[in-house]
């Protein structure tokens, strides 16, 4: 990350058995922050309430909730128990004045509907790893939320991704990697980490038409903007 001058990295809790994995990263690196919050995806672990993200959320390393949302494609019958976790999400987020991290897959209607119905916009958050049509995207938007682009935008057939990395405003746009997924080009197929985000920044700016340093710093602002705690963290 210092080679790649990447200042900074959330570093993403996907279950409560794993988080004091991270908290300690976050805790040895000033440049690393945390989330807190159960993946979407995850069956067979602990399941949280609001009143322990809460808790768990107090952390000083801690600026977000999350990863949460809906992910219909692992669990095609769309089950109430997975909706019933993301509120859970949303409500802990709004008690503890966080932002939310939200993955949505095959389920972006779904989505924006709970996000609306347990007033997610009074908090924010970021649509992470959007692969969404612009449309979605607009309705994130109208809900105040952020729009981040990952490795798929230099992926020469996600031209979804790619129109979309065009048209969000400026000022609501972030970047990221989704380590260790989803390395960008020219690391496709290796294991992704925070330094590769420069590649995501620096395709955005091409596809936009502008200086590499505009998106890098309207992102860093950005950043700081929605983690409205993390700039004294980082520099602490």
């Amino acid at each position: 990350m210092k080679e790649s001058d990447v200042g900074c990295a959330l570093c993403i809790a996907v279950t409560l058995e794993d988080l004091p994995r991270v908290l300690a990263l976050a805790e040895q690196w000033p440049m690393l922050l945390a989330s807190v919050g159960v993946h979407p995806e995850t069956t067979g672990g602990q399941e949280p309430t609001v009143d322990e993200l809460v808790a768990l959320a107090a952390h000083p390393r801690v600026v977000a909730i999350g990863e949460t949302g809906l992910d219909y494609y692992w669990h095609k019958d769309a089950p109430e128990w997975q909706r019933e976790r993301f509120r859970i999400h949303i409500r802990a987020a709004r008690t503890a004045g966080k932002p939310l991290v939200v993955h949505t897959r095959d389920a972006a209607l779904d989505t924006l509907r709970v996000l609306r119905e347990e007033e997610a916009d009074r908090v924010g958050g970021v649509m992470h790893c959007f692969t969404e049509e612009w449309p979605i995207a607009e309705m994130a938007l109208d809900l105040g939320f952020y729009i981040s682009m990952s490795g798929i935008v230099t992926f020469k057939n996600a031209t979804t991704v790619r129109d979309v990395a065009r048209r969000v405003p400026l000022d609501r746009l972030l970047v990221e990697t989704d380590a260790p997924y989803l390395a960008p080009v020219p690391h496709r197929g290796k294991t992704n980490q925070p330094a590769y985000v420069r590649h995501v920044a620096e395709e955005i700016a091409r596809l936009r038409g502008v200086s590499d340093d505009a998106i890098f710093n309207a992102t860093t602002e950005n950043f700081f903007r929605l983690f409205s705690d993390a700039r004294t963290k980082v520099s602490s």
